[in-house]
């Protein structure tokens, strides 16, 4: 894929903040799991569960793009899918006592 000067600025900037988002969230996840294997609730593994997949969807769409050649709107639609299922997990962990 080709990138117009223009563009350049604001592709750079879209590739540092995806990458502080897989890192930022990758240590949350890191440590609600920790924190599951320290107490063992079912709540923090479900915690740590959801956030691992909101981090992988919130990074997947434009992966799926550069990497694989899959349409933009489909990995957008994967990325949404995994958000929402990460939202929903993390939610489960909130009601679970």
């Amino acid at each position: 894929m080709w990138i117009s000067a223009a563009a350049m600025p604001t592709a750079i900037a879209l590739a540092v903040v995806k990458t502080l988002v897989l890192v930022v969230g990758g240590v949350i996840t890191f440590f609600a799991y920790k924190a599951y294997r320290r107490t063992r609730q079912s709540a923090l593994g479900y915690l740590s569960l959801g956030f691992g997949l909101v981090t992988l969807g919130l990074v997947l769409a434009g992966m799926l793009y550069e990497v694989l050649g899959v349409p933009l709107m489909t990995g957008i639609l994967l990325e949404s899918l995994l958000v929402l299922a990460g939202f929903l997990v993390i939610a489960h962990s909130l009601y679970v006592t």
